[in-house]
Formats: C-alpha cells, structure tokens, sequence
C-alpha cells in the first residue's frame, strides 16, 4: 500500500514540476521581448541619426564614431557598438522565442541566455496553467518521473535481493 501511495505522490511531484515548464518559457520570452524593446529605445536616437547620414547602416553610423577626429566622439563609439551588438542579439534571441514550443524549450535548454535565465529564474512565481502545453508537459513528467524512480527503486532492490522469494534465491545459489 505505501508503494501504491508513494507512486501517487511522485506522479503528483512530476505533474506539478511538468506544468511550470510552460509558464516558465513564456515568462523567459516576455523578459527577452521587454529587454529587446528597451535596446531598441535606447538606440532610437542612433537610428535616426543613421538613416538620415548612413542610409539607416547602424555599423556606419559606429565606424564613423570611431574614426572622428573627435575624442568624445571615438570614446562613444565603444558604448554605441555595445548596444547596437546587444539589440542585434535580443533581436535574435526573441525571433528563437517566437517558434514551435519544442524549439523554445531546446533552445532554453541548450542555448538560452544564463543571465536572462537566472533573472527569470528569480522573478518566476509558482503557477498552474490549464493550457493545453502544461497539462502536456505535467502528464509527460509525472509519467517519466514516477517511471525513473520505481525502475531506480527496483534495480536497487535487486541488486540487494530485496523482494525476491527463498525459491529464487536458492534456485541461483545451485
């Protein structure tokens, strides 16, 4: 009875864990977007200033800066390529989150910004999502969840003989 019990409550740990995957994605591209948007704000000013001498060409605009006889002008140049280098990635970054859900989960997985993660990771509050993805994901962990810890249980109890009847023993002691 406790195993039947114990089971219910890793599969009840799996659905819990599994549903928090969606949310977390979504909350991962909404911290991408607001971050893109705010480069994008910042740069504003340089864009403008970009169309209207470079034909919009950002990277122009910073080999201009760079080679001014100006010194503020060539020190502002690094700051200006920073943000121009950071919009770009956000940029990419935010088009990664606009895939399937299995892109965005890989791409989390494998590739995901850790600073952006760890900062998600801070702000995330704890949510039950009845979509469609987090049942999905709840079922999916449960299942391999209760499934890794009854076969890991199982070896171990194997391989200390836990379980087995005197017959089968004896039978491989012969």
């Amino acid at each position: 009875m406790f195993r039947s019990y114990l089971r219910l409550a890793l599969f009840a740990l799996g659905l819990l864990v599994g549903v928090q995957v969606p949310g977390f994605v979504d909350d991962y591209g909404k911290r991408v977007e607001a971050h893109r948007l705010e480069a994008q704000q910042a740069l504003k000013g340089f864009r403008e200033t970009a169309k209207r001498f470079f034909k919009g060409d950002l990277d122009a605009l910073v080999a201009h800066y760079r080679t001014s006889d100006d010194p503020v002008m060539r020190s502002d140049a690094q700051s200006v390529a920073v943000l121009v280098e950071r919009a770009n990635w956000l940029e990419r970054e935010w088009q990664a989150m606009q895939g399937p859900w299995y892109a965005q989960v890989w791409h989390l997985a494998v590739v995901g910004d850790r600073q952006l993660l760890q900062e998600t990771y801070d702000a995330y509050r704890y949510q039950v999502l009845l979509v469609p993805e987090a049942i999905a994901w709840g079922i999916a962990c449960a299942l391999l969840l209760a499934w890794l810890v009854e076969g890991l249980l199982l070896m171990i109890g194997v391989l200390l003989g836990i379980g087995r009847s005197q017959q089968v023993q004896q039978r491989h002691w012969r």
